[in-house]
């Protein structure tokens, strides 16, 4: 019966060093696996670390680059206007020339109003473009008035005379128009007009 009792535990202390080898077996099996996950995890890890300092450093040369790309356009932002205004320069040293060389005054006319054409030409390329003014409403936002006059043909708060043409870049103002604007009719003689006031 002891050796019974004897076989009896042997069995069961088997059974159990079979469950705790089995078990240890697993635990080592995922003691493995997490390794290997925690491996891959840091190697990914890794990857991403060198991305991001690769996008770091292309961003910080981007930005450098959009810097110097801004100091360039604020520096040559004018040379095409320029460009534009050389030949008028150019022509006005004509006319000079030829007025100091004998020339009439008819024709260092001719060349200062071909160069004033050619002024405006280049100007309006550039979408800048003259205020209308004569014979318009007065608007506060694009005419300046300095006088005020009673005339008999151009209604009250219309622009009698332009004094500095003003201009338009697109849609903004570039330099209000100084001009005088009509009262309306005065008491003077038919057909006259006559200063009221400057303002």
């Amino acid at each position: 019966m002891a050796e019974e009792q004897q076989n009896a535990n042997t069995i069961e202390s088997l059974d159990a060093l079979s469950h705790e080898t089995s078990s240890a077996t697993e635990d080592a099996s995922l003691v493995g696996e997490l390794q290997q996950a925690l491996a891959a995890k840091a190697e990914e890890i890794k990857s991403l670390n060198d991305k991001y300092l690769r996008l770091a450093a292309e961003f910080d040369n981007y930005k450098r680059l959009i810097q110097r790309d801004q100091r360039d356009q604020i520096r040559f932002g004018n040379e095409q206007l320029l460009k534009e205004l050389l030949p008028v320069v150019d022509n006005l040293e004509r006319a000079i020339k030829s007025s100091r060389e004998g020339g009439n005054s008819n024709v260092l006319i001719q060349g200062v109003d071909l160069t004033l054409k050619q002024l405006t030409g280049a100007l309006s390329r550039f979408h800048v473009i003259p205020v209308e003014t004569v014979g318009q409403p007065f608007d506060p936002a694009t005419h300046q008035s300095v006088t005020s006059v009673a005339s008999k043909k151009v209604p009250a708060q219309h622009v009698v005379e332009e004094f500095q043409r003003g201009y338009l870049l697109h849609d903004r103002i570039l330099r209000a128009a100084m001009v005088s604007i009509s009262t309306g009719q005065a008491g003077g003689a038919p057909g006259t007009d006559e200063t009221i006031s400057s303002s």
